[in-house]
Formats: structure tokens, C-alpha cells, sequence
């Protein structure tokens, strides 16, 4: 049974911190009243930093591991080993790509003619834009900026087909994978997702609450500090449905449909629980504490990871890497 919860002490805590990080106009453009407006504001994020579980290096290095089985590893390096090696002339095309880092990943080898980023961010494109120029890939990497649900899915036209944590902030999940994303992948195509697959609006079952609270005692005071703030983070209240839509009405929106969606009409070539379950809300607004590491800080992450670890035996992880290929 899933924990609804309207609103929490984590929803004014994080309107503090918003305020404070990134200005009252952001908060002030969450009352508007388009949907659109709200969610890109959300992703209007290119001069803030931010204080994320993903932003820890040994976090990226543990993810690396359980996709690939080494950690110097990344998930494209294991693509590419293990389905693509003897391909050539590829088009992927990337669906909510942002600032296309990933795809960037993928643009360093030979076997791919052409590279498509979409996302709804002009902003994020137009940084990476800079960036492909910059490392000198522009005539390989192309950019759309276009909402998902107005691109047009040629059919058959592409041989990868990439989700990058986004697939989680579309809506009608089951057409959009089973229809659209199905019809314009060539019959000897893969998706690949890399991606959020728990609850709908982060809304966690109590004794998942519960777990990350005592994953959070595990970590001293000192490495506690909130994200530019005094404030210590003593306790997960969890996330309530009334900040999660007004904030990015995208967020998580379908997220639990992701996995049936696609397990219904594509075939799994791997599918790897990456965890997250623990971490990402044990970490969310201190992981800057662990940054630069030192050996008091890599064991106290490893406590964490092992703590993941011992609840992932009996609890789907909230994060799946998989690759697919039609059925």
C-alpha cells in the first residue's frame, strides 16, 4: 500500500531551499497556470548547481558496476561492446536528451552516421549546441526542440531509440512506447531506457519511508548540512502530491506504467535494477558534503550502499537500465 501523502514538512523545507538557491521568482513562476510554463521552468536549470544523489562520483561509479559489472564502465561503453560493435552508419535519436551528455557518449564512436537530441528545453539545446561545436561533433549530432507529443515518429527511421531519464515526465506512457516509439525503430532496432521506473510522484510506501530514515542515521551531523542553507537533514517526510504538480507536472507523472509498457510488446535483451531506492532521498540536497571525498566519507558511503543493497533483496529498485529490441 502506497503512502498518498497531500503535503509534508520535505514540501516547505524544499520551498525554503528553492527560494534561497535559486530566487523567489523561480517559486513565483510555479503559480502559473500553465502546465507547459511550470515544467520548463523546472528544467531552466542551466547556471544552478544543484546538490543530487547522481552528482556523487562513487554513486556514478556504484550505478556503473550494477549496469556493466565494472565500474570504469559507463552504460555506453556497455552498449556498444555488447550490441553494437560490428554495426555501422546508426541513427539514435534521444527523446527529453537536455544538455545530451549521454549522447555525447555515444557520438565518440565511429559506428554512428547520426544522432537526434529532443527536448522541450530550448535553453539545454542550445548549450549543448555549444558543446558539440566546442568538441568538434556538430556535423554528427543534430537538434529538435519540440514537445514529445507534437514529433512526428517516422516510421522504421531509426536504429536506437534513447531515454535518459525522462521517459518518467511523459504522459500516455503505453502508446507512446507500444505505438509511436515501437513504429519508427527499424525491425532490427533497440530502445535503450536508462531511468526512474518507481512510484507515481515519488509517492513511497511507508516502509520505504521508514528504510530511508534509518539510512539517513547512518550518516554524522557534520555531513548533513542542507544544500546552501544551516539547516540539517534529520529526517525524510517524503514528497506531497500537491508540491510534485505544481513544481513539474511532468515529474513521475506515469512512472510505474514504464516497465509493463515496454515489457508488453519488446523483447528484454538485459534489464538492470540500479537501485536509487535508498539513496536518492537519503542523498537529495547534502550530497555536496561528500565532495571532495576522503576515506571517512567512501566508508560512510559504503554503509549506505550496503544498506541499499540489503533492501533491494526483497524490493524492486525505483531504477532500471535496460535495453529492448522489437518483438
Amino acid at each position: 500500500m502506497f503512502l498518498v501523502r497531500i503535503i509534508t514538512i520535505d514540501d516547505i523545507i524544499d520551498t525554503f531551499l528553492k527560494i534561497k538557491q535559486r530566487g523567489l521568482y523561480f517559486i513565483l513562476s510555479k503559480f502559473n497556470l500553465s502546465n507547459k510554463s511550470r515544467m520548463l521552468s523546472a528544467f531552466d536549470d542551466s547556471s544552478i548547481n544543484s546538490s543530487n544523489w547522481w552528482n556523487v562520483e562513487q554513486v556514478k561509479r556504484r550505478w556503473s558496476f550494477m549496469i556493466s559489472g565494472n565500474s570504469d564502465n559507463n552504460y555506453q561503453k556497455f552498449v556498444m561492446t555488447n550490441y553494437i560493435k560490428d554495426k555501422s552508419k546508426l541513427k539514435l535519436i534521444s527523446f527529453g536528451s537536455g544538455k545530451c551528455h549521454n549522447e555525447f557518449e555515444f557520438a565518440k564512436y565511429p559506428n554512428f552516421e547520426l544522432i537526434i537530441c529532443v527536448d522541450i528545453a530550448k535553453n539545454r539545446l542550445i548549450e549543448a549546441k555549444k558543446n558539440a561545436l566546442k568538441n568538434g561533433i556538430e556535423n554528427k549530432i543534430k537538434f529538435i526542440n519540440k514537445d514529445i507529443s507534437k514529433f512526428y515518429f517516422e516510421k522504421e527511421a531509426y536504429d536506437i531509440v534513447l531515454f535518459n531519464s525522462s521517459l518518467h515526465h511523459f504522459k500516455n506512457i503505453k502508446k507512446l512506447i507500444q505505438t509511436d516509439i515501437h513504429s519508427c525503430l527499424k525491425k532490427s532496432g533497440i530502445l535503450i531506457i536508462n531511468e526512474y521506473v518507481g512510484p507515481n510522484r515519488l509517492q513511497f510506501k511507508k516502509h520505504q519511508i521508514e528504510m530511508i530514515n534509518k539510512a539517513l542515521n547512518i550518516i554524522p551531523k557534520k555531513f548533513k548540512v542542507r544544500y546552501r542553507s544551516n539547516l540539517i537533514k534529520n529526517k525524510f517526510y517524503g514528497s506531497g502530491l500537491i508540491r510534485m504538480i505544481v513544481s513539474d507536472p511532468s515529474e513521475c507523472v506515469e512512472s510505474e506504467n514504464i516497465l509493463p509498457s515496454i515489457r508488453e510488446s519488446f523483447q528484454i535483451l538485459t534489464e538492470k535494477g540500479c537501485g536509487g531506492n535508498i539513496l536518492m532521498n537519503v542523498l537529495k540536497d547534502i550530497s555536496h558534503n561528500f565532495k571532495p571525498i576522503n576515506n571517512e566519507k567512501i566508508n560512510i558511503l559504503n554503509q549506505l550502499f550496503s544498506f541499499e543493497d540489503d533492501y533491494l533483496k526483497n524490493n524492486s529498485s525505483d531504477f532500471v537500465f535496460g535495453v529492448y529490441k522489437k518483438r
